[in-house]
């Protein structure tokens, strides 16, 4: 191409095909970035949620354990009010 030749109409549309392209360059770039956002917010909410149902679980864990020491305890108390009971009658 010589450059000598190229006449004002000519370098304006040059420059406007050239200014379209980097619009779409950045459109695509833009749309990139905004789909890896997305990507990445889904990620960390479904990370989230799998720290709720772990956290749920355990919770759910801890009142069975809570309960069962609740009536072991209670067995325990009655026990040892029964030789408690039957140490006071022998004397």
């Amino acid at each position: 191409m010589d450059f000598s030749e190229t006449t004002w109409p000519g370098a304006i549309l040059t420059v406007g095909v050239l200014f379209l392209v980097l619009v779409f360059v950045m459109f695509l770039l833009s749309s990139f970035l905004d789909i890896r956002k997305a990507k990445i917010g889904a990620e960390q909410a479904e990370g989230l949620r799998q720290l709720v149902r772990r956290y749920e679980q355990l919770a759910e864990n801890t009142l069975d354990v809570q309960q069962r020491t609740a009536a072991d305890l209670a067995d325990l108390r009655t026990r040892t009010a029964s030789v408690e009971h039957i140490l006071r009658s022998v004397d």
